[in-house]
């Protein structure tokens, strides 16, 4: 899976970015995801964050993480399908996702486990919500969370 980092105020260094990369390549393959897929993955700090999730979520403070999944329709929008003969064989894109750095660092003395515990956990979850699963029902948060834990498990990142 082809993944771009953008960390334009080098919040994360180039050996977390690895780990983050290899993470979701191992989560990519759990999920059964098509190896030419492409996605990106930005680290920014609060202020910045809080901008966007004022932005597109008319929720004014910073946040964790925040993804934009591409395969996804919004409000008004209409499906547009393709001819499969005249398809163009382009690499599915998943989306973006955006993690605050300063928030996963909060967050992990919060929850008394490491920052790399807890900036895997924020890649993993915005990568899940970019591929369809989200936890707005009971139902939905017992299967995204569920997932989400034997993701980590498997890969060895627990708590």
């Amino acid at each position: 899976m082809e993944i771009t980092f953008i960390d334009e105020q080098a919040l994360v260094t180039p050996e977390k970015i690895s780990e983050i990369e290899t993470l979701l390549n191992f989560a990519a393959a759990h999920l059964a995801i098509e190896p030419d897929a492409e996605m990106s993955v930005t680290f920014m700090n609060n202020d910045e964050i809080q901008v966007i999730n004022r932005e597109y979520r008319g929720k004014d403070a910073p946040t964790d993480v925040i993804s934009f999944a591409f395969e996804e329709e919004g409000e008004g929008e209409i499906e547009i399908f393709f001819d499969e003969e005249n398809a163009l064989d382009l690499p599915r894109t998943l989306g973006d996702i955006m993690i605050s750095v300063e928030r996963a660092k909060e967050q992990a003395s919060e929850y008394g486990h490491s920052f790399d515990r807890e900036l895997g956990f924020l890649a993993l979850h915005g990568f899940l919500h970019i591929n369809g699963y989200d936890h707005m029902t009971p139902e939905d948060e017992k299967e995204m969370f569920g997932l989400q834990k034997e993701i980590l498990d498997a890969y060895g990142l627990e708590r």
